[in-house]
């Protein structure tokens, strides 16, 4: 049994989907999981309860934990550190091996420049100093022997089926509504975004293979990184919209933050877009020989999947 807890979302689906390579016996954990594949077994829990959770694991090999919190700092501080404690208890008593789908908050400052594997977990924010803390829980639990597990890191992604990503949400939905794209604090440095379909497929391929685990891993990612302007001229060239869009400066996300908590959330992590921003997955692309896809043709597909539906 492989199990995905928090399926739902587009890197599940995508992974269950891949996960049919590996095996056709996958369980899909959240409050109300939809089948993926034809014959998934689903397991409605809430993981934020320490007694579901173990329950969701119970009789795994493979956990994936695949969980998107809500974007809020004080969601974050409750419920990350007692569940991931709890996903690891339940797979040490289970003898299963753990994947972790991670972002790289952890990393911050200017270590954004060149993200590998060996990047120092140096949080910038709050929401990094969270990360952080669960990322030492699991490498700490892999250091001892408790679990055997990997931390798979994710860049900003990108893909169909992602509501809150910035490229989807900036570019291509208002592309879509005939508006100007926009872009968030400095268009003209580079930014690293992870292809859904890709992020999917690596972390099956990662979760099956016995001698991935025990490290970390950044999932295949182009490595030809755009800035936001030429982001928002592949989007416009892709869609045949003008190559127009409205900058949003960190001083108005900043005013903004006064009367919408949310953008407040976004203003900590300003150090990601303010900067170049490079992830660099060649561990991963070298081990398996994969070549992530260019962005060019990532674009390509979206566009196309979403204009014939």
């Amino acid at each position: 049994m492989q199990t995905i807890l928090g399926s739902g979302g587009s890197i599940s689906s995508d992974l269950a989907r891949s996960l049919r390579h590996f095996t056709d016996d996958i369980r899909l954990v959240s409050r109300n999981p939809q089948k993926v594949n034809e014959d998934d077994h689903l397991f409605p829990a809430d993981l934020t309860d320490r007694e579901q959770v173990f329950n969701a694991v119970a009789g795994s090999e493979i956990v994936y934990l695949i969980i998107g919190l809500e974007y809020n700092t004080k969601v974050w501080q409750q419920f990350w550190p007692p569940l991931m404690q709890n996903v690891i208890d339940a797979c040490s008593e289970n003898n299963a091996r753990l994947v972790f789908f991670d972002n790289v908050y952890s990393v911050g400052g200017d270590f954004v420049k060149h993200i590998t594997e060996d990047s120092p977990i140096s949080p910038t924010s709050k929401k990094g100093e969270i990360r952080a803390q669960v990322d030492l829980m699991l490498l700490d639990a892999m250091k001892t022997g408790k679990i055997k597990a990997i931390i798979a890191r994710s860049a900003d992604f990108y893909g169909t089926g992602i509501d809150k990503s910035m490229l989807m949400t900036l570019i291509y939905k208002n592309f879509a509504a005939g508006k100007k794209a926009q872009w968030m604090f400095n268009p003209r440095v580079q930014h690293s975004f992870t292809y859904t379909p890709d992020a999917g497929k690596a972390t099956a391929l990662l979760g099956n293979t016995p001698a991935a685990y025990n490290q970390i891993w950044n999932l295949p990612t182009d490595r030809k990184s755009l800035t936001g302007e030429e982001w928002v001229a592949l989007f416009a060239k892709e869609m045949g919209k003008k190559n127009k869009y409205q900058l949003i400066p960190g001083w108005m996300i900043k005013l903004m933050a006064l009367f919408i908590p949310f953008m407040g959330e976004i203003y900590e992590m300003r150090y990601q877009f303010d900067r170049d921003f490079f992830f660099d997955s060649r561990k991963f692309e070298n081990y398996f020989k994969y070549q992530p896809t260019n962005y060019v043709e990532g674009v390509k597909e979206i566009v196309q999947q979403l204009t014939t539906r």
